[in-house]
């Protein structure tokens, strides 16, 4: 009989003791990435429709700035480039109408000396048969005569083309130097134009990530600078939990440990989530307020971040306890 009182002042010690044993190791709140999203344009916000509460995917177009005189800026750039296109081949015309006034000079030159070739064979023949008294002298002298006249005609085209390869060289020169002009205007121009495309981008507002619209801070028809807080996205399907431990509970931890993570609805209440370690404070701090840790003596503890899976129900900001 007495053996089997013992037994059972045992067992009962054993379930007060187990009752005893918290349930969590650390309590936190959780937190989701938030980000505010300002406007990079300045001017009349003339598309805005979002709402407070409204799912957005990344990267989706969710208002427009006005952009007008981006827009007749740009144009008013491509009408100046197209006109120092129309200049450059306008030069390039001029020195291709030279250098073809320089060919046609050269092809002379070719003709000349091929009629005096052919007239020199001529008055050969023809002063063969003046020894044999078959032609006259005159028609010798004639075409002594026509060599004489082609030889200065010669000369006198070689000189042309002398000169004009001088005055061709200046002109090529002062081309070229009009052509680097026009050229670097129209680099500044390309570089004015890429601007303004950047700046008529940024007047698309645009959602940087996927997540739920927090707040709002203006409305559509306002105007707005660059900078302009415009609204506050978070995205509410990457949760974590941030908790305090002690350092003695610190040498149990470590970056990538499975853990248990509980929400906190009151009342005994929450669900359970699994959750991973991805960020322990390389140094310590004074114990939030609000925070409650497993050894409520202890003055100085380590922040540690959570990731939790299967967080469709935990809102931002909600209390917590995590068991490692």
């Amino acid at each position: 009989m007495k053996k089997i009182t013992f037994l059972a002042s045992a067992a009962l010690m054993l379930m007060a003791c187990s009752n005893d044993e918290k349930e969590y190791d650390a309590t936190g709140t959780f937190e989701v990435t938030e980000v505010t999203v300002s406007a990079k344009a300045s001017g009349e916000l003339i598309i805005f429709e979002i709402q407070e509460g409204q799912e957005l995917a990344a990267s989706a177009i969710v208002g427009h700035i006005d952009d007008t005189q981006l827009k007749l800026k740009k144009e008013q750039l491509e009408s100046t480039k197209a006109q120092l296109n129309a200049n450059r081949r306008q030069l390039g015309a001029n020195r291709n109408a030279t250098s073809s006034k320089q060919l046609d000079l050269e092809k002379q030159v070719a003709s000349i000396r091929q009629q005096i070739a052919n007239a020199r064979r001529e008055k050969q023949r023809y002063t063969e048969l003046l020894r044999d008294g078959a032609v006259p002298k005159k028609q010798v002298d004639d075409i002594s005569y026509q060599i004489s006249v082609l030889e200065k005609q010669l000369a006198a085209t070689q000189d042309q083309i002398r000169s004009n390869n001088a005055s061709l060289a200046q002109q090529s020169a002062g081309i070229d130097a009009q052509i680097e002009g026009i050229n670097a205007q129209s680099a500044g121009i390309d570089a004015q134009q890429a601007q303004l495309d950047d700046q008529i981008a940024n007047t698309s507002i645009k959602s940087p990530i996927t997540g739920s619209v927090l707040e709002k801070y203006v409305e559509q028809g306002e105007f707005v600078t660059v900078g302009k807080p415009l609204f506050k996205v978070a995205d509410t399907r990457k949760v974590t939990m941030r908790a305090y431990v002690t350092s003695a509970q610190l040498e149990h931890i470590k970056v990538g440990q499975a853990v248990k993570v509980t929400t906190d609805y009151g009342n005994q209440k929450g669900n359970t989530y699994k959750g991973v370690v991805t960020w322990i404070s390389p140094r310590s701090e004074f114990t939030p307020k609000t925070i409650v840790t497993d050894d409520e003596r202890a003055d100085l503890v380590y922040a540690v971040k959570i990731t939790v899976d299967g967080n469709s129900d935990i809102k931002m900001g909600m209390y917590g306890k995590v068991k490692f």
